[in-house]
């Protein structure tokens, strides 16, 4: 399996709906709006195309990732910018071969390469440590909506990425939170 993780294009929009489409479906934590989120991220002043991400095997497009500019509003009032990681998309078939984790790696990569300190999720609490993800708490971070503490997490892409963030995350409108 000859794997290409390339920059998504404004070409393969409808392909990679179709792969978040596919990916949720039948998932077990879902909103429902997935597709509706990627669509609105795009058009946002979150999205960075450098870290919007598709995963080919072929000419075949089976997976995407995406990182937008959240915002940390500190407990003393400063904010803080850091990203939000939704979502991570592997076609059903493609599932459970590496694919989703080599999309996180790259992009994280990516990321820490042009300057970028933290990311933020809300994830399955069982996958994404393996990535280096803890709980968001951690720092003191808190969302403005319910979720379990252990599925609310943050990675530090470089050290101290996080240092006197202690606050809420503020995520763009388009999340609708």
């Amino acid at each position: 399996m000859q794997l290409n993780i390339r920059e998504e294009t404004q070409a393969d929009h409808r392909k990679v709906e179709a792969v978040v489409r596919a990916a949720f479906e039948n998932a077990e934590h879902t909103s429902g709006d997935e597709v509706g989120l990627v669509h609105r991220l795009r058009k946002s002043k979150a999205f960075v195309p450098a870290f919007s991400l598709v995963a080919e095997i072929g000419k075949e497009i089976v997976g995407h990732i995406m990182l937008t500019r959240l915002e940390i509003v500190g407990d003393d009032g400063a904010v803080h910018e850091s990203l939000s990681l939704a979502p991570v998309s592997v076609l059903p078939a493609y599932q459970r071969r590496g694919i989703g984790g080599k999309l996180i790696e790259r992009v994280h990569a990516i990321a820490k390469q042009a300057g970028e300190r933290s990311i933020v999720l809300v994830g399955h609490p069982t996958y994404y440590p393996r990535f280096g993800y803890q709980r968001a708490s951690r720092w003191g971070l808190r969302a403005t909506f319910t979720v379990p503490d252990e599925a609310f997490m943050a990675i530090e892409l470089v050290p101290g990425g996080l240092n006197g963030a202690r606050g809420v995350i503020r995520y763009p409108p388009e999340f609708g939170i």
